[in-house]
């Protein structure tokens, strides 16, 4: 370990919607944030092309563009934002210790964690290639692309069963990839699914390739009972097999569900630790959105401010 040590007052980990929000409230109130940007500098929506639900956008602008804009926005107003992840940290104290890189002790009287959930995935070469190009794990996000057409869906849970409901509503016909004979989705949305007439259920089944050139054309799955292999034609592929919240170097520190993800005090971005603030998708299991995640950083910078002012740090 390098004697390379810095004291901030406010140290934010994470670089997408949340933390970039976060960094410019923080700024904007004279806390002199830092931002790590983490191994996935832009969070999620760098690996997403189009974006056309957040507000203020009416014309859609592409992921990567608009974590720029973000990035831009904070530091105009003296975030100062530097490559690099945290490696470990130590929340013993009521100095809160991060280590960044494995080298670099940053010391911070508010911590803000904002480093996101990273979707998870099938583990195919040709998802992917084919990532943003017709295979997505939003089906909120990038359904609308597929309005009119036929697109497969992968996964049994409740969040599967959602998306293939909210698919059918735009698209002529949903198949849905199951690998066993039954779901592990409620009751509720089982029945959902069920009773959706353009849901086409292809149960024990797994995919075996994503079909394209430059765009989705279609998949080839095959039947894990009988071996039988089909081609579908379809122009886009949602995966909705989990998330998983990037949370593994707050383990043993942050109170978290048994998932993963951290645990906030209700209506605040509080965590069990005095000091600390969770935003964004590692604190948020349900909506999973760009703007929630951007509400959340902001409610973090606002909380370690106010954190910061009782305790007449300055």
């Amino acid at each position: 370990m390098s004697d390379s040590q810095e004291h901030v007052r406010c140290l934010i980990i994470g670089s997408g919607p949340a933390g970039y929000t976060a960094a410019i409230y923080a700024a904007r109130a004279d806390l002199k944030p830092v931002l790590y940007q983490g191994l996935q500098p832009g969070g999620q929506l760098t690996i997403t092309t189009e974006v056309e639900n957040y507000p203020g956008y009416p014309k859609g602008t592409m992921g990567p563009d608009m974590m720029e804009d973000f990035k831009a926005q904070a530091e105009k107003f003296g975030a100062d934002i530097r490559f690099g992840y945290a490696t470990s940290v130590d929340f013993s104290g009521p100095v809160h210790k991060v280590i960044i890189d494995e080298t670099k002790v940053i010391t911070a009287d508010s911590v803000i964690l904002a480093t996101g959930a990273s979707a998870k995935w099938l583990g195919l070469e040709s998802e992917q290639r084919l990532n943003g190009f017709g295979v997505s794990a939003c089906a909120v996000c990038d359904g609308y692309f597929f309005r009119g057409q036929e697109v497969a869906i992968v996964g049994a849970g409740d969040t599967a069963a959602e998306e293939a409901t909210y698919l059918a509503k735009l698209c002529k016909k949903v198949y849905m990839i199951v690998r066993r004979d039954e779901m592990r989705a409620s009751k509720a949305m089982q029945h959902r699914v069920q009773n959706t007439a353009n849901i086409e259920v292809l149960w024990n089944h797994e995919t075996l390739e994503v079909m394209g050139g430059k765009t989705v054309e279609a998949v080839r799955v095959k039947n894990v009972r009988t071996g039988e292999e089909r081609i579908i034609p379809v122009t886009g592929f949602f995966v909705a097999i989990g998330h998983q919240p990037n949370s593994d170097i707050f383990k043993g520190w942050i109170k978290m569900d048994e998932t993963g993800y951290i645990q906030t005090v209700a209506g605040s971005s509080k965590t069990n630790i005095e000091g600390v603030f969770a935003a964004g998708d590692v604190a948020d299991k349900i909506y999973r959105q760009a703007v929630t995640a951007a509400g959340t950083g902001c409610m973090a910078a606002l909380d370690a401010e106010r954190y910061l002012a009782a305790r007449g740090i300055h």
